[in-house]
C-alpha cells in the first residue's frame, strides 16, 4: 500500500514537472518565434537603388558583382524599365508614357539588406555606398520607417525578454515546490539515515539521482507534447511558429533537457539538505 502511495506521489510529480518543463519548452519557441519575425520584418527593408538611363548591360552586371560580394545584402530584384512602368500603372492608375510620349521611369535594383544591417544607420553606409557608383543616380529607402522599426523592436525585445525571465522563474518555483513535497514525505527517513551516521552526499544520493531521471523523462514526456503542438499548428491551422532547423531543434530539446536534470538537481540538494539539518522534534512541527 505505501510502495503504490509512492508510486502515485512520483508520478504525479513527474506529469507536473513534465507540464513546467512544457512551459519552458514554449518560452524557447516563443523566443525563436520573436527572433524569426524580426529577422523578415528587418531583411523586408527595401533600399531601391535607381539606375542612370544609359547605364548598361555590363553596369548591372558589375553592380551585380557588388551586391553578391557584400555582407550587407540579403537579397535583390532587378526591375527594367518597362516593369517600372508598369508597376506605376498599376498602383497609380496613370501612364506617364501616353502624355510624356517615352518612358520617364528608369532600371533599378530592390535590394534587402540583412539583419545585421538593417539598423537606420548601417542603411545609411550601404545607400552612401551605392550612390557612390557612377550608374546610381539615387538611392531610395524609408528612413522614417526604419528609424520607427528599429525602436520598436528594441522596446518588444526587453518586453519579452521580462516576460520569458518570469515565466522561467515561475517554471523553476514550481519545480522546487514539486520536488520538496515529494522529499518531505521522506523527512522521517532522512533523519534516520543521518541518526545512523550516513554522509550527506549518502543520504542525498537516491534522492538526487530519482528525481534527476524523473526531470529527464518528463523533458522527453515535454517534448513530445511540443512536437505534437507544433505539428498541429503548422498542419493543420498552417502557422509556422519558428523555422524547424536542426539548430533551433537542437535547442529547444537541449534547453527543456538540461533544465529538467539542473532544476531536479539543485531542487533535490535543497530540500534534502533542510532535512538533514533538522532536529527529531522538529520533523514533527512541519
Amino acid at each position: 500500500m505505501r510502495k503504490h502511495r509512492f508510486r502515485n506521489s512520483y508520478l504525479t510529480s513527474a506529469v507536473s514537472v513534465s507540464l513546467v518543463l512544457c512551459l519552458i519548452g514554449l518560452e524557447c519557441v516563443l523566443l525563436l518565434s520573436a527572433g524569426a519575425l524580426v529577422t523578415r520584418m528587418r531583411e523586408n527593408i527595401t533600399l531601391t537603388a535607381v539606375l542612370t538611363q544609359d547605364a548598361d548591360s555590363a553596369q548591372c552586371a558589375r553592380l551585380e558583382k557588388v551586391l553578391d560580394a557584400s555582407d550587407r545584402c540579403s537579397s535583390y530584384r532587378y526591375v527594367s524599365s518597362k516593369e517600372a512602368l508598369q508597376e506605376h500603372i498599376t498602383s497609380l492608375g496613370e501612364d506617364p508614357s501616353a502624355f510624356l510620349g517615352y518612358n520617364p521611369l528608369s532600371a533599378s535594383y530592390e535590394i534587402h539588406p540583412t539583419e545585421a544591417y538593417s539598423a537606420p544607420d548601417s542603411l545609411t553606409v550601404l545607400a552612401e555606398q551605392l550612390k557612390s557608383l557612377p550608374y546610381v543616380s539615387e538611392v531610395i529607402y524609408p528612413r522614417d520607417l526604419a528609424d520607427l522599426m528599429s525602436s520598436n523592436i528594441h522596446d518588444f525585445s526587453l518586453i519579452l525578454l521580462g516576460v520569458a525571465l518570469a515565466l522561467l522563474l515561475v517554471s523553476m518555483v514550481l519545480i522546487v515546490n514539486t520536488i520538496r513535497l515529494q522529499i518531505y514525505a521522506k523527512r522521517f527517513l532522512i533523519n534516520t539515515m543521518t541518526l545512523v551516521g550516513a554522509t550527506s552526499w549518502v543520504t542525498r544520493r537516491p534522492f538526487v539521482l530519482r528525481n534527476m531521471l524523473m526531470g529527464f523523462c518528463s523533458g522527453i514526456a515535454a517534448l513530445a507534447v511540443l512536437s505534437g503542438v507544433a505539428y498541429f499548428v503548422e498542419n493543420r491551422l498552417g502557422v509556422l511558429l519558428f523555422p524547424l532547423t536542426w539548430q533551433n531543434i537542437t535547442f529547444v530539446s537541449a534547453v527543456v533537457l538540461i533544465s529538467g536534470l539542473l532544476i531536479t538537481l539543485f531542487a533535490s540538494l535543497i530540500a534534502t539538505g533542510r532535512y538533514i539539518r533538522m532536529d527529531n522534534n522538529s520533523l514533527y512541527e512541519i
